[in-house]
């Protein structure tokens, strides 16, 4: 858990996916997320949690659904959504955050 601390405290937005293997959904949202880090470079950190292989995380963020995406700026929860966004709203909203 003090690595995901360390990973979200940057200066850098870090957009963190909490998906599951069995989900449709996230397996939608996979590419479109590869889209947008192609698209931004170093201008996003993403991150990618299993929430069945990381529940204490799932459940201290309050993930109740996947997918579920939660961007953070300087350690702060800045942003959070669930469901399938297109490749420009997951870019307008990590830009706001900058």
């Amino acid at each position: 858990m003090s690595k995901f601390s360390e990973l979200i405290n940057q200066d850098q937005p870090v957009l963190v996916d909490f998906f599951a293997d069995w989900c449709g959904p996230c397996k939608m949202l996979a590419p479109i997320l590869k889209d947008v880090k192609e698209t931004m470079g170093e201008d996003v950190r993403i991150i990618k949690i299993d929430v069945d292989k990381n529940q204490a995380l799932a459940s201290k963020y309050q993930v109740r659904g996947v997918p579920t995406m939660l961007l953070f700026k300087n350690g702060k929860q800045v942003w959070r959504e669930s469901g399938v966004l297109q490749k420009d709203a997951i870019i307008n909203v990590i830009k706001t955050a900058n």
